[in-house]
């Protein structure tokens, strides 16, 4: 059971180790490309008679792209992610089992099922 347990741990940390590393080649890109397109605007005046410094727009929107990608990575993945999930699915389950067992007392002390109709109702 360890070895299993070591793997899916080694597994998690190889995805984990794959996303950052995805998210800082996107950083890279991100800043070749904003120097690329500050040449192509102000070198070489692409663009620059009809849309001005349109550069800035791009790099702006290129950047709000990044952040994405970084909230992605590192907080929505780690907040939302499948421990998340699982810890939710838990907690539901859990409250779930409390409600059926208070719902149960309740007709106990009623009258309306007896003790023994309650290992009926869990077997089923």
């Amino acid at each position: 059971m360890k070895n299993q347990e070591q793997h899916e741990a080694y597994e998690k940390a190889r995805k984990r180790i794959q996303q950052k590393k995805h998210l800082y080649w996107h950083f890279v890109f991100f800043l070749v490309g904003s120097v690329f397109l500050i040449i192509l605007n102000v070198l070489l005046k692409v663009g620059e008679e009809r849309f001005g410094d349109w550069f800035v727009w791009a790099i702006l929107i290129w950047l709000f792209f990044w952040a994405l990608h970084f909230a992605n990575i590192f907080v929505f993945k780690r907040f939302f992610g499948k421990d998340w999930e699982r810890i939710e699915t838990d907690k539901l389950i859990e409250k779930h089992i409390e409600k059926v067992q208070k719902l149960e007392k309740k007709l106990i002390d009623k009258g309306v099922i007896s003790p023994d109709s309650e290992k009926k109702i869990l077997d089923n």
